[in-house]
């Protein structure tokens, strides 16, 4: 092994030798829930500054904007048409739906606030089906209110999910989200260092 030209290049290396997938879900997980808190962030300076007045709100939200783009970056390197948006969207969404799911659960309302977090958990699988290519955009078009339409849409969709196979004792999952959300349980383990 060549040595590390600096500090560094020498952390990277470390860290990709503790990588068992090409794509350490474990680790970009918790990167994941950093951008959506820069996102948070972005939207709060907007708010401040709106609420008060003051300009120097506002001239903070591109530093955190450059360091949110900078880390998205190390995510989804690469992309094509809309995906770096919609990536950040079903993210901010993500984060959102559990700060309500949260403020739900606090009033005492524990179903709205559970319905609310898998619906948060279901965006966040999506973000990852997303930019593991598990979904093909190609296959997305606006659908008109045909059956067999839709039907052609989830048999595609679900062929692209079939990395998503469930163990002998687990039931199948049905449906896009439900396949995305067990290959996410499979593959982020935050305890995988």
């Amino acid at each position: 092994m060549n040595k590390a030209k600096n500090v560094k290049e020498f952390v990277e290396r470390i860290d990709s030798s503790k990588k068992v997938n090409p794509k350490d879900l474990s680790s970009d997980q918790d990167l994941t829930i950093a951008i959506m808190n820069l996102i948070s962030i972005e939207e709060h300076l907007v708010f401040s500054g709106a609420k008060t007045g003051k300009t120097a709100f506002y001239d903070l939200i591109e530093d955190i904007r450059e360091k949110r783009k900078n880390l998205m970056q190390k995510i989804i390197p690469s992309y094509e048409g809309e995906v770096w948006c919609i990536s950040k969207h079903l993210l901010a969404s993500s984060m959102r739906l559990m700060e309500v799911g949260t403020k739900q659960q606090s009033l005492g309302h524990k179903d709205q606030a559970y319905d609310l977090f898998n619906q948060a958990y279901e965006l966040y699988c999506l973000f990852w089906g997303l930019n593991m290519n598990m979904l093909n955009v190609a296959d997305v078009k606006w659908v008109q209110d045909s059956v067999e339409d839709v039907k052609k849409l989830t048999a595609k969709v679900n062929e692209n999910l079939s990395m998503a196979v469930p163990t002998a004792e687990e039931k199948e999952p049905q449906g896009v989200l439900a396949k995305m959300k067990s290959f996410v349980k499979k593959a982020v383990d935050c305890c995988i260092e």
